[in-house]
């Protein structure tokens, strides 16, 4: 009697767990399976069950840490990266793109073969002399297409043929993708994609699996894998970009006063999804200004007191949806003649197909708002003349004026005409005391005559002002300078003439009374003698204290 129940104890345990059970989609692809693991998703488009058998013998499974995974890539370990341009609005598609990284010293040509480059050393050591590895000349060798096992081979893991598109021989690399209890396979090269639409998908985070098999020969490799986690949201994802002129650091949202701040909506919509969609931005700027509605992503606003302000902005757009499911009206008299016509009575409650749904997003910030430097202006420039001999630089003085509180520090570039190429680069502390009025001098040196474009930068914490000008240094020989020697010189001569003159003058006059004389001779020297002495040394006038109250430069 034992033997007979521990015989049927083996049958039912037969029956139930068979030896040879074949895999499911689900236990080859995921790493892990949680314990709140759920089995039922909303179909996607294109994509198949996981409950599916897995063909194991074709596609062997390796678990995490398994030590075949060292030896599966010959040369080294392959990597792959997985991404994704989620967050996606739900309704909206999610692609993920998948990168094979190979091992140092491989790549893969437009033919689809892996080159090996000579000497390059990876996880492996060095390689030998270059070599091509043709994924398919062993193929051609055994002409294994006509073969009576071709049709066992070319297939993925659920037993589907590969699509035979041109060139599909030189696709080398099997993709299974996982998520949401469903998979999708894919044959092509080192690098694919492939989308899913969310208007099925649960909302919140979400894990995308892909495990990547090489073909070889009659069998399949796996070589790496890798995940992922994209978000489906039912907000609009949308960033604001804000900037200012003047504006030292725009990431610190810290803004100047009295000067616009662009606020530029961008929203993440990579699919175009909101391409048909009205789209309308609501702002409220905190500053008691009340609420703005536009249409256009793009915004300036002005703040005329400084503080803390709370920006706030709603986007509104209507997209495709999900129809609500018509609700049960109460019967109503009918009259006789529409009786018989109950189809249009049905089609009144069905709703049309183009059913939208209104999307909100929401963004908020604190900005603060400071006063900055808004202008700054050159109103002069003037060549510094320099003592003989002068130096090999020319000197120039910049009377630079500005609006706003006194900058902390000065910066000039100095280039080329074009304002290209950079020839110096000089910043000074501003440590001088100039009271209400926003104004300085900048002297710098140019190297030799001729024509520089110069960049000059006034700044404080908060604000950095830029002004530009060409600048044109004269040269030792040049025409303005010889003009100005040459002057020079004239005055000197006649100064030192006059000088001599009165000089021998002085030697030898002597005194003679005044009398009446007819005689004129030596009268008209002397008097063209005192001329020339009053007007070119009025000291020896009459030393008449009151005379110095005549204005002067101090």
């Amino acid at each position: 009697m034992g033997c007979l129940y521990y015989f049927l104890g083996f049958l039912l345990l037969a029956t139930r767990l068979p030896p040879d059970a074949a895999k499911r989609f689900h236990e080859a692809l995921s790493s892990e399976i949680t314990p709140g693991y759920i089995r039922e998703y909303n179909q996607l488009s294109g994509w198949s069950s996981d409950e599916n058998d897995w063909n194991e013998r074709l596609y062997p499974v390796w678990k995490r840490g398994d030590p075949r995974w060292k030896n599966s890539w010959k040369g080294g370990n392959m990597r792959v990266v997985l991404t994704s341009d989620s967050p996606a609005l739900v309704g909206s598609n999610v692609t993920f793109v998948v990168k094979l990284v190979f091992p140092r010293g491989q790549k893969e040509d437009a033919g689809g073969n892996m080159i090996y480059e000579k000497d390059c050393r990876n996880d492996t050591g060095s390689s030998p002399d270059p070599h091509v590895y043709n994924w398919t000349a062993w193929t051609e060798d055994d002409d294994w297409e006509s073969g009576p096992n071709q049709s066992h081979h070319n297939v993925f893991p659920d037993g589907r043929p590969f699509p035979h598109h041109h060139g599909w021989r030189k696709w080398n690399f099997i993709y299974v993708f996982h998520t949401l209890g469903q998979y999708f396979q894919k044959l092509g090269r080192c690098s694919e994609r492939v989308s899913i639409n969310t208007a099925n998908v649960t909302l919140g985070p979400q894990i995308m699996e892909v495990t990547v098999y090489r073909r070889h020969r009659w069998t399949r490799v796996p070589i790496t894998r890798a995940k992922a986690v994209y978000l489906v949201t039912d907000q609009i994802p949308m960033f604001v970009n804000m900037s200012q002129r003047n504006d030292r650091n725009s990431s610190d949202d810290t803004f100047l006063r009295d000067l616009p701040i662009t606020f530029n909506v961008l929203i993440h919509d990579p699919s175009h999804f909101l391409n048909e969609s009205a789209i309308y931005y609501k702002w409220n700027f905190g500053d008691n200004t009340g609420l703005i509605v536009s249409n256009n992503h793009t915004l300036n606003h002005l703040y005329v007191l400084n503080g803390n302000f709370s920006l706030n902005l709603t986007v509104q757009a209507a997209v495709p949806g999900p129809c609500p499911s018509p609700s049960r009206r109460p019967p109503t008299p009918t009259p006789p003649s529409l009786l018989a016509d109950d189809n249009s009575l049905e089609l009144r409650e069905i709703p049309g197909e183009d059913c939208q749904i209104t999307r909100y997003g929401y963004f908020k910030a604190t900005i603060t708002i400071v006063e900055g430097i808004l202008e700054v202006n050159i109103i002069q420039m003037t060549d510094v003349q320099m003592p003989v001999p002068q130096p090999a630089d020319s000197l120039m003085d910049f009377v630079v004026t500005c609006q706003g509180p006194t900058p902390t520090e000065v910066c000039t570039i100095i280039s080329d005409p074009t304002c290209q190429l950079a020839q110096s680069t000089v910043c000074n502390p501003v440590d001088v005391d100039m009271g209400d009025m926003c104004l300085l001098t900048v002297r710098r040196a140019f190297n030799g005559s001729g024509t520089y474009c110069m960049n000059l930068t006034l700044g404080d914490d908060s604000s950095l002002v830029l002004t530009s000008t060409l600048v044109s240094v004269p040269g030792r020989g040049s025409p303005l300078s010889m003009a100005n020697g040459a002057l020079v010189s004239v005055v000197c001569l006649a100064i030192f003439v006059t000088v001599i003159a009165f000089l021998v003058y002085k030697k030898h006059k002597e005194y003679k009374h005044i009398r009446n004389s007819t005689g004129t001779r030596g009268q008209g020297l002397n008097v063209f003698l005192n001329h020339v002495k009053v007007t070119f040394f009025p000291g020896s006038r009459e030393k008449d204290p009151l005379l110095k109250n005549q204005p002067g430069t101090l």
